[in-house]
């Protein structure tokens, strides 16, 4: 697996789009430090960046890779290997050079700044630490869609309307639920749908590590209640992890049981 992960790793990082990926969050960085005054600001410019764009490019990438190096993967799946080991190989390779692309586009701004003098280093941490969560997680999404679909246009089909579901459209499901039955205590149910969009989840740690969660009003309180204390932190982190792990297992499961 650590050859497989390893060519995937170098044959991504040669290419253009990686470094227009690392690019982009390098500019984004530098001009967001050195032409903003107020760091948490931002932080928060960035948050909103990541939280859409890092779930999208994770999903497209993925599902890009699996159909490109289709051959090669047909190729390998004749030799004397192990399905899980070629998949996850290049699943991992995937995942850790767009990884690599997001850490270090946006720290190399954040060290010439300084911020590793002031206390924006851990909300800075946070917001890296959720970035590489979502794209181990859609990128892992992405490879179980790619797998499941023979045809191309289904597969990326599939991956785009994932995104948007998660990005976009249920949020608004999740609203006009909590808005038609506000007259119920909905505390617990909100806190176990957030825990169920890894969007929704980095959003919020993001949100309350920057100690605004009351621009929120009651709904902040209950999630600053929850969220804003070590235990809240660990569970968040828990169900981060669960989120990569139940598609990679799936992956595995997948790959050996397809007939390729």
């Amino acid at each position: 697996m650590l050859k497989i992960l390893k060519y995937s790793f170098y044959d991504l990082i040669r290419s253009r789009w990686s470094y227009v990926y690392f690019m982009f969050y390098l500019m984004l960085g530098i001009v967001l430090l050195f032409l903003n005054t107020d760091l948490s600001k931002a932080v928060i410019t960035l948050m909103n960046v990541i939280i859409v764009l890092v779930p999208l490019i994770g999903t497209v990438f993925g599902v890009m890779y699996y159909y490109s190096s289709k051959e090669f993967t047909e190729l390998l799946l004749a030799q004397p290997l192990k399905r899980s080991s070629i998949f996850l190989g290049q699943y991992l390779g995937v995942a850790l050079s767009l990884t690599m692309s997001l850490i270090i586009g946006l720290g190399i701004p954040f060290v010439f700044y300084g911020l590793f003098k002031s206390n924006a280093i851990w909300d800075f941490s946070l917001l890296l630490i959720t970035g590489a969560f979502l794209t181990f997680i859609f990128t892992a999404l992405a490879f179980n869609i790619a797998i499941s679909n023979e045809n191309k246009i289904k597969g990326f089909g599939y991956a785009i309307l994932l995104w948007l579901f998660l990005a976009v459209i249920y949020d608004g499901v999740f609203l006009m639920f909590l808005i038609v039955f506000e007259d119920y205590p909905l505390d617990k149910l909100s806190l176990f749908g957030i825990m169920l969009n890894p969007i929704d989840l980095s959003r919020t740690l993001i949100l309350l590590k920057l100690d605004i969660s009351a621009l929120l009003g009651y709904t902040g309180a209950v999630f600053k209640k929850f969220f804003g204390t070590n235990f809240g932190l660990i569970v968040s982190t828990i169900m981060l992890s669960v989120w990569v792990i139940l598609p990679v297992l799936r992956i595995v499961y997948i790959s050996k049981k397809k007939d390729f």
